[in-house]
């Protein structure tokens, strides 16, 4: 089994997409576990704000298709891919980690990049993942978010019901 950190996103219809991302993810993975919900203005374009989690959980599926299954939910929740990257989106579910495995293929690249650079990921993935260590920078989450600018980008923990 492998422990995997998956980042949810959502600025369209944001609380039905990231109660739907989190059934199906119930429903393929094990051992779920999912941060605070936070919300967050969009980084790289304008438009409506963002509701973001990070959650774990365990699975046997190998690194292509986790991928290839959270892509899937993506689709089947309306998600769009257009030719630009920042645009608004109903679910977003990236793979950020799969165990301490770094990938660097042209579909597949792990670590994540965003969780150095973006808050909304770095912060929920601190609160639930904190002694564990970002496989390329060696250091812990809790350090990473510690050491985050965090008047660069703004989020806040919402009410959300899981």
């Amino acid at each position: 089994m492998a422990r995997i950190y998956i980042s949810i996103g959502s600025n369209i219809e944001r609380e039905p997409h990231i109660r739907a991302a989190l059934a199906e993810l119930r429903a393929q993975f094990t051992n779920l576990r999912c941060s605070s919900v936070y919300e967050s203005e969009p980084v790289g374009f304008q438009g409506d704000n963002f509701f973001n989690a990070v959650v774990a959980c365990d699975t046997d599926k190998s690194v292509h298709d986790v991928a290839r299954c959270l892509s899937q939910i993506e689709a089947q929740h309306g998600r769009v891919r257009l030719s630009t990257r920042f645009a608004a989106r109903t679910l977003d579910l990236d793979l950020l980690l799969y165990d301490a495995l770094v990938v660097q293929e042209r579909d597949i690249k792990l670590p994540r990049a965003e969780i150095l650079v973006n808050a909304f990921v770095l912060c929920p993935l601190a609160e639930i993942a904190p002694d564990e260590r970002h496989p390329v920078a060696g250091k812990t989450y809790t350090e990473l978010w510690r050491d985050f600018p965090r008047s660069e980008q703004r989020l806040w923990t919402v009410e959300f019901k899981q």
